[in-house]
């Protein structure tokens, strides 16, 4: 292990930009820069960012005496890329016009590619790979129906931790996660419940504009008709209206805070709107997971709940009382992006995965 070459992972947010360096499973550098409003006020598109973002991630390496000439694997955050079969994916000239010009939109994780990519050239036999990014797509037929043909569902969801968290339990138990059936709650500022089928995610809700639960900062699942009259009402713009949905929703939207402790907090000192609030929430996740059992008719291994807000006890247990009749549920609070991406890298460099080719 000793003898591996290094590992860097690149992760950028909205607003931070998280780096890692990996020697084999241990790191031995993380940074987490975070980027004020008046740092990207001068970037009229999020690509605009890339030579800033890029120079401070070679400054911090520099800063901590980091050889770039030890790194061999170089892993970005996956960003709005086509649907595409899990796994890992060298960066190539199709992935690069794509996440310059995303079919999805824009979105900061659509700079890890790129910048992984430019380090990866300047230095000796570096490549630069990518790995289950949020377009991940292994659903089944079925599953794609929404209730008209206008509109087809989408599999947009938090796979790298999904997955990371899958592969980590099922090795945990002496198994492979390809044998298993999991049900995988990711509970952060967007919440996705998956249904994993023998290493698949057959059924996922689109956490990207908000589909399933309400979460800290989505709105999840609106009354259509409702939604739609207000969308004709004159009341609200399109950029409004998609700012409710996703970014002003849910705990934000109720509680005034996008931050589930702080609502935790206000309910264990009395507030019961705010416990109201938080039960709220808990049920509708609770429901997703009741309703991706039936996806997995029934036969599921395990329930693994994962994510920042995992990290609340009390609100995990309100779903574990309700979902405990399913199958042993098991908890992984918070998400490491940064190992999942070093993992992943990580079984590049002992030949245990295949980068796959992105079209």
């Amino acid at each position: 292990m000793d003898n591996l070459p290094g590992i860097l992972a690149i992760n950028p947010g909205s607003t931070s930009t998280k780096i890692a360096v990996y020697k084999g499973e241990t790191p031995i550098f993380l940074k987490n820069i975070k980027h004020s409003n008046s740092d990207l006020a001068p970037f009229e598109k999020i690509t605009d960012q890339f030579q800033f973002r890029k120079k401070l991630v070679m400054d911090q390496m520099t800063d901590a005496d980091i050889a770039p000439e030890s790194l061999k694997i170089i892993m970005g955050r996956g960003g709005l890329l086509k649907p595409i079969q899990s796994g890992i994916y060298e960066v190539n000239s199709a992935m690069l016009k794509d996440l310059r010009n995303s079919p999805l939109g824009e979105h900061a994780s659509n700079l890890g590619g790129l910048i992984a990519h430019d380090i990866a050239l300047s230095l000796p036999g570096a490549r630069a790979y990518i790995a289950n990014p949020v377009v991940v797509d292994e659903m089944i037929d079925l599953a794609r129906y929404s209730g008209h043909p206008y509109f087809k569902r989408k599999s947009i969801f938090h796979a790298l931790n999904q997955k990371a968290v899958a592969h980590e339990h099922a090795k945990s138990i002496l198994k492979k996660y390809e044998d298993l059936n999991l049900i995988v709650a990711h509970l952060g500022g967007g919440i996705t419940v998956g249904a994993h089928r023998k290493g698949k995610v057959i059924d996922v809700n689109q956490g990207l504009d908000g589909e399933g639960p309400f979460s800290p900062e989505r709105s999840g699942t609106l009354p259509a008709g409702d939604l739609v009259r207000l969308c004709f009402s004159g009341k609200m713009t399109q950029k409004e209206i998609m700012l409710m949905i996703k970014g002003n929703g849910g705990l934000a939207a109720y509680a005034g805070t996008n931050s589930a402790y702080e609502v935790e907090m206000k309910a264990f000192e009395g507030d019961e709107k705010s416990s109201q609030q938080m039960q709220a929430m808990a049920y509708q996740v609770s429901k997703d997971i009741g309703a991706a059992a039936t996806v997995l008719e029934g036969n599921v291994d395990g329930i693994l709940i994962t994510g920042g807000v995992a990290n609340s006890k009390w609100f995990v247990d309100l779903i574990i009382d309700r979902v405990k009749f399913i199958a042993p549920v098991h908890v992984y609070p918070g998400e490491d992006e940064m190992r999942a991406l070093a993992f992943n890298g990580l079984q590049l460099l002992k030949g245990e995965a295949i980068s796959k080719i992105y079209e």
